[in-house]
Formats: structure tokens, sequence, C-alpha cells
């Protein structure tokens, strides 16, 4: 596999190369094209009421922060360099963590696009930008761990019809926050279909082996998707499954994600979501593995754009774990999230 993977990038590079040296070809002045980047500051905050077996929990927080710039070459060459920094709770109060979450090169035309770097992730990006409120609650793979969101590596995206898509990567494997050079290789690769616009449907697949450890199992995942995005409404749902969860043997982890929203104006939105999370039993063990995290999350809330690059959602969490000694806690919170 690490032959694959080295294959793979080098062939990579020579795409870039070919690319670049066309690239360079003279239009003699017949394009207006100019360089041109713009900024990225992304930010989101929140205040939050907990409230677990009668304890209750005030705090505000700012969760996380993006600081990037996109850089455009050319009509087909851009760059895109993003850092992470993030709240790191468990340690000092206002510790904060900064990670270079995107910094790669893309080649894009309106069939083939390319990147290669430290990339984002094709396992939930749709999800993601379907589900449309990162700012107050992760998608459902990256919430419960199947996936990183950004990893160092390769990926390709072919345009095969006006309405189906192929895309593959070969990645590193730990993700952006745990970058390391190992003989760790993730493999993936996934076919979206729109048959008409704003319907989706798409299934993902990937596999992760430590080549080097003979004590590490595979980690297998599979995600099926569909979702509607309209202009009044959006409805989506997801199903996943993981076999040999961070490469342990026999960790086996499922569920669905279900949401739904409806727009009563242009500056307000209301939503609604289900998510179930499901572990198996291994070997003589009574539990779960992962029964202190399995169980299910129901949120619901209100949404309002004020203004542009400004959302602010007032909403309700409550995660009702699978485990009868872990109690139910609900959440009451504002998140804000700001785009400029």
């Amino acid at each position: 596999m690490r032959k694959v993977k080295t294959s793979f990038i080098s062939a990579m590079l020579l795409t870039f190369v070919c690319l670049g040296a066309s690239a360079q070809t003279p239009d003699n002045g017949q394009s207006s094209f100019k360089p041109n980047g713009k900024p990225l500051v992304t930010i989101f905050s929140d205040f939050r009421y907990n409230v677990q077996d009668g304890k209750s929990n005030p705090a505000f927080e700012l969760s996380r922060a993006y600081f990037g710039y996109i850089y455009n070459f050319s009509p087909n060459f851009s760059s895109k360099v993003l850092f992470d920094v993030s709240n790191t709770k468990g340690l000092a109060p206002s510790s904060f963590t900064a990670y270079v979450k995107n910094a790669y090169v893309e080649y894009a035309t309106p069939v083939v696009k390319v990147d290669f770097g430290m990339i984002g992730t094709t396992a939930f990006n749709l999800q993601e930008s379907v589900w449309g409120r990162r700012y107050l609650l992760k998608s459902f793979q990256d919430l419960n761990g199947f996936s990183s969101s950004a990893d160092l590596g390769a990926a390709v995206k072919v345009q095969i019809a006006p309405q189906l898509s192929f895309d593959a990567q070969v990645l590193n494997g730990e993700g952006y926050q745990n970058v390391q050079a190992d003989s760790t290789l993730k493999v993936a690769a996934g076919v979206t279909y729109e048959p008409i616009k704003n319907l989706y449907f798409r299934v993902y697949g990937d596999y992760l082996k430590k080549n080097s450890s003979l004590n590490t199992a595979a980690q297998k995942t599979v995600n099926a998707f569909v979702a509607y995005k309209g202009t009044d409404f959006t409805i989506g749902g997801e199903y996943n499954l993981q076999h040999g969860n961070k490469m342990v043997a026999d960790h086996k982890l499922s569920g669905v994600s279900l949401w739904g929203s409806y727009n009563a104006s242009n500056t307000v939105s209301v939503f609604a979501r289900y998510d179930h999370l499901t572990s198996n039993t291994v070997g003589s063990a009574t539990s779960n593995w992962n029964a202190s995290k399995d169980g299910n999350l129901y949120v619901a809330g209100v949404e309002f754009f004020p203004t542009k690059g400004v959302s602010i959602s007032p909403n309700i969490q409550y995660t009702d774990p699978k485990s009868s000694s872990i109690k139910s806690t609900a959440s009451y919170l504002v998140n804000v999230g700001l785009n400029f």
C-alpha cells in the first residue's frame, strides 16, 4: 500500500507539472484574467446553559476561529491557506491551539479538479454543506470521530456528466491535528448523483491501515447520504457504518442522522435534527465498547440572519445516552457565527 501511496502522489505531481506547463502557453493578450485573492475569517461563539441531573452550568464560549486566504493564480490554478484556532477544552481557561487546516494548490476545470497538500476530505463535506450550521453543531461523522475534515494528501474529482461526479483521495490518515510521517494510509472514494438541481444522492467509502504494525486492524467506513436543499426547505439524512474504529479490531460504530429546516423568510429559519449512534459489544463484555457516547441527540432551534455574514441561533440540544449510568443533558444555547 505504501508503494500505491508513493505512486499516486508522484502521478499527482506529474499532473501538476504538465498542467502548469500548459497554463504558461501565451494567449496573445486575449485573456483578461488578473490574479486575485481574498481573506477568510470565520468565528464561532456561543452562550450555553447546561442542565444535568439537576445541576446547571452556564458559560460563554469562543469555540473556534478560522483565518485564511484564497489566491487565484490563473483561471485554473488557485491556492488556499487556512488556520484553525480552537478552544482546547480540559486545559487552562482560555487555552487555544492553532492548526494548519488547509494549505494546498488546486487545478480546476469544469470537468476535472485536482488538489494537493493539506486538503479538505470528502467524508462529510457535502453533508456539512447541506446541514449548513457548523457554527452550532458538527455534522454526524465529524461529531462522532468517523473522520477528520482535513488531511495531508492528494485528491481528484471528475465530473463524469452534469448530474454525476466521482472523487478519490489518498490521505495521510491521521487528520490535520495529528500529522505524522508514518506508514498509515487512507484511501477514499465517493460518487455523487444530482438528478435534479439540489437533490443529492451520495455513496462514500474509505479504508485506513497502518502497514508497519501487525497489531492494528483496518478501519473501513461506508456512508450513504440523500438530501434536498431547496429555497424554502431542506431535508437530509445519512447512514454511517465503520468497522475497526481508530484501527482497533472489533470496534464497530454505526448511526443515522436526520435533519430538516424551513425558511420562514430571508432572515428567519427553523430547524431540527436527530442523531443516533451505537457501538457493538466486544467478546464477553456486558456493555458496548463506546457506551459512554452511544445514544440519541435531539436538536431544535431558530436561526436569524440580521445581515450578510452573521448567523444567530437560539437552540436546544438534548443528549439521551444509552448507558443508564450516564444522565441526560439538556443544553440551552445561543450560537453566533460570523463570516467575513
